[in-house]
């Protein structure tokens, strides 16, 4: 292990605003008729179009503009649920902005399946490129259109539904701003209750006031004609709910009961429902959805493909230059933690003299380490010696995008020092990453180097997307000249 300012005994904990989670998922997504209008819309809107630009250019509906009408269909279908292109509120810029996503995704999928089956000769490239652009100003007027009908006729049809808030801490601050600024909730915060003095004298939401404490809910409930309760209270105090319940039950109004799990190091948390009993996960893999799992599988065969592809010649390359600059194998194999903590040997282009360590430490590569071959210092510099790990890609053991994978020795040692350090095991280690791109590359000489990236990885599990990936990748090459790299 290399040189550390830091105690043995030092525990550096990630909290969960630290570990990059997304608090702001609460009230998230919403599931109405006007999501289903808004998906039926969309996906006829693009059949619709292509059928039209292929009659425009040919006279007539060949068959393989209808079946890829078809299966743009169901792409688009699974592509928008996936994303949530309409189930998400914030706006309808950002509605927009996912639309271009989603759509992109699929015109993307349509590409890549034409070119792997062969059939790009079927089609005429004007008509593809048209229904390309064409297609998102479409379903853009479209989404805008229904948008706008629903806000209308839900603002004239919707009464406000009064509400009252239990609770003064972080997530009861999050719940009033999340429910003013969500659209698609017709609640009305008319204030909140709390027993914490400290509490209440701190709240400062001046048009959502502090009403009183819970012993005077009853009151307050009939003051202020409310019809639903929320209790955000932290987890020590979830004593009372039982008791507010009993209460409230006499009123006839929405119970509803936001646990304060978000002081949890929560890693890709969510809810649902099995056999009628509400489900919380507090720690869960984003691939444990089979849809997730078989997107970015994809996504990283079809793009180690295409890159070992593209850069056979550099590594062949690369290969001669390890086996003639110094004695020794061309690959460096090392046993490393993939995927829920499951050993796998990870490739490397040779770039030190051969030399043994002891089983109990592996010693990182410093600025001036003498173990560092000429060549392997610009195969380390430009990331060429991680190349290989494309195959371990195509073998699965591998993703393009994740945590970085690191020795067995090293993991063994920050995890008794960074809480949540195994967390960033729920996925498959990555080539790239998202710590990667933002600059955490090269030796570790403090831990607290080591956390940050720890932090970016657990940022990355609970944003996953296919979106994230492809951005990722688009962005690790402008970081492969870091400093930090030895």
């Amino acid at each position: 292990m290399s040189a550390n300012t830091q105690t043995a005994e030092e525990i550096i904990t990630l909290d969960s605003h630290s570990a990059g989670i997304p608090i702001k998922r609460l009230f998230h997504y919403h599931d109405t008729l006007s999501v289903r209008v808004q998906m039926f819309a969309a996906v006829l809107s693009a059949m619709v179009l292509l059928l039209g630009l292929a009659y425009i250019r040919e006279g007539q509906l060949p068959g393989a503009y209808r079946q890829l009408a078809l299966l743009t269909g169901f792409m688009m279908w699974g592509v928008y649920s996936l994303v949530g292109v309409f189930r998400r509120s914030g706006g309808r810029r950002n509605g927009l902005l996912r639309i271009s996503k989603a759509w992109l995704t699929v015109v993307a999928l349509v590409l890549v399946g034409g070119f792997i089956t062969k059939t790009t000769d079927e089609y005429s490239r004007l008509v593809l490129g048209s229904w390309a652009v064409v297609g998102f100003f479409s379903q853009a007027a479209v989404y805008l259109v229904i948008d706008a009908l629903h806000s209308r006729f839900s603002d004239s049809v919707r009464e406000p539904k009064r509400t009252l808030v239990v609770g003064s801490g972080r997530l009861a601050r999050h719940l009033v701003d999340a429910i003013g600024g969500n659209r698609w909730l017709p609640d009305e915060v008319v204030g909140i209750v709390d027993n914490n003095k400290s509490g209440r004298d701190a709240w400062n939401r001046t048009r959502c006031p502090v009403l009183g404490r819970t012993a005077d809910i009853l009151e307050l409930v009939e003051r202020h004609r409310i019809k639903r309760v929320y209790v955000a209270v932290p987890l020590n105090q979830s004593d009372m709910l039982e008791s507010l319940h009993h209460k409230l039950l006499k009123s006839n109004i929405d119970v509803i009961w936001a646990p304060d799990i978000f002081s949890l190091p929560l890693i890709n948390h969510g809810s649902r429902e099995v056999a009628g009993v509400p489900l919380l996960s507090l720690s869960e893999s984003p691939m444990s959805a089979e849809s997730r799992l078989a997107v970015k599988s994809t996504l990283d065969v079809v793009g180690a493909s295409l890159m070992l592809l593209a850069l056979s010649p550099v590594m062949v390359a690369a290969a001669v230059a390890v086996k003639l600059s110094s004695h020794g194998p061309i690959l460096f194999r090392q046993q490393r933690h993939g995927w829920d903590g499951q050993v796998i040997e990870v490739l490397k282009f040779r770039s030190m003299v051969v030399h043994q360590e002891s089983d109990q430490t592996v010693t990182q590569a410093t600025k001036t380490d003498p173990r560092v071959t000429r060549v392997g210092r610009f195969l380390r510099r430009t990331s060429i010696d991680e190349l290989p790990q494309l195959f371990n890609v195509l073998g699965g053991s591998m993703s393009l995008v994740g945590p970085r994978p690191h020795a067995l020795q090293h993991n063994d040692y920050y995890s008794s020092r960074i809480g949540a350090y195994t967390s960033r095991h729920r996925l498959k280690p990555g080539i790239t990453g998202l710590a990667q791109i933002n600059g955490c590359r090269g030796e570790t000489a403090e831990i607290s180097e080591m956390a940050k990236r720890v932090k970016y990885d657990l940022e990355y599990i609970n944003r996953w997307s296919m979106w994230l990936d492809i951005e990722i990748l688009l962005r690790t090459p402008f970081t492969l000249f870091s400093r930090n790299i030895y």
